[in-house]
């Protein structure tokens, strides 16, 4: 039996790495019917609003999504429409893995998985100018919020994630070292939960700056790593240069309810409409979502694709060395499956 999956094929080059992948996946025998939504840019024109309700109540109804990178246009009242899909669907951990896929670059075999959280921290956008005087922009002023109940889901999901997938470590980076309330409640809380995973899953925890030293000294010590949004944010970029780049990083965006999974690279307006954008990371995306699905045969079966297109370097998108185009090097993947 088939599972409708809600379809986003985004802005950019989203429409060209969105169709390559759904290729792949109907040629690997995926079992999803895509039910095709809207948003971004191309949404405007047709329905006034970056995220229209239909495709809100689209992934309502399959609780699952696949979604290509999206614009957010100036002046809509988004300050993201990815964090406003977040927040809407209560999407709290981000999952992003780094896994070396062509080999000859600075590291070898990186198999790294980042948990960020997702919907706290400095990115809840509470903030406000401090007037002095006569300049009522005088200061300005963030507020990180971290609460009990977002730390322990996010840190719980982290370790429940080590034990479904056979990982031994995880490591809470955190900077409770000079946020003592709201970086020290994190990390209370992860020593706390961690004890309950102990015989099970390996624990430690870093400062994020020391965290981010060792990711380029020797990344190798680590497995699975969790802190909140905003240094999440910046490491899993870190993480995605060990192996290549945001054109090799997909992400999954997961809550109770529902999931959106997507490439975590920007839609690249520069490039768009070439026909040379590298939908590797939509593809891995597809991967994940086909994982979550519970299919994972098949997405074996595209990923062992892909990293022998990849290595064989023959027929390759330009930022990875060559001179394929978009569907040139989907078709080369289309044929590598097994």
């Amino acid at each position: 039996m088939s599972t409708v999956v809600t379809l986003i094929p985004g802005d950019g080059i989203g429409p060209s790495i969105t169709e390559a992948t759904v290729k792949l996946m109907e040629a690997a025998g995926a079992k999803v019917d895509w039910d095709e939504r809207l948003a971004g840019v191309a949404a405007l024109d047709t329905h006034h609003t970056p995220i229209p309700e239909e495709t809100l109540e689209g992934i309502r109804r399959t609780r699952v999504a696949l979604k290509g990178p999206l614009t957010t246009p100036v002046g809509t009242g988004f300050r993201s429409i990815n964090v406003a899909l977040r927040k809407e669907f209560d999407l709290y951990a981000n999952v992003r893995p780094a896994l070396t896929l062509q080999t000859g670059g600075r590291y070898e075999d990186i198999d790294l998985v980042l948990i960020r959280e997702n919907t706290e921290g400095l990115y809840v956008g509470v903030e406000h100018y401090i007037g002095m005087g006569d300049d009522p922009r005088a200061a300005a002023e963030s507020v990180m919020i971290i609460t009990r109940f977002g730390a322990e889901r996010i840190v719980r999901y982290a370790f429940e994630y080590a034990v479904s997938h056979g990982r031994r470590k995880v490591t809470l980076a955190h900077k409770a070292n000079i946020l003592k309330y709201t970086q020290g409640l994190f990390l209370d809380i992860g020593r706390d939960i961690a004890k309950e995973y102990e015989g099970r899953v390996e624990f430690e925890d870093r400062i994020i700056d020391a965290t981010a030293m060792l990711l380029v000294l020797n990344p190798y010590q680590f497995d699975v790593l969790v802190m909140e949004n905003m240094f999440g944010d910046i490491l899993s970029d870190q993480m995605a240069g060990l192996v290549g780049g945001l054109g090799m990083a997909p992400g999954g965006n997961i809550g109770k309810d529902a999931a959106i999974f997507e490439p975590v690279h920007g839609s690249a307006p520069d490039i768009a409409g070439r026909g040379i954008a590298n939908p590797t990371a939509m593809m891995l995306a597809g991967c994940m979502l086909l994982e979550h699905l519970g299919e994972h045969d098949v997405s074996t079966r595209i990923r062992t694709a892909i990293t022998t297109t990849l290595e064989a370097r023959k027929v390759v998108t330009p930022d990875v060395g060559g001179t394929a185009r978009t569907e040139e090097y989907a078709e080369a993947v289309i044929r590598a499956l097994k």
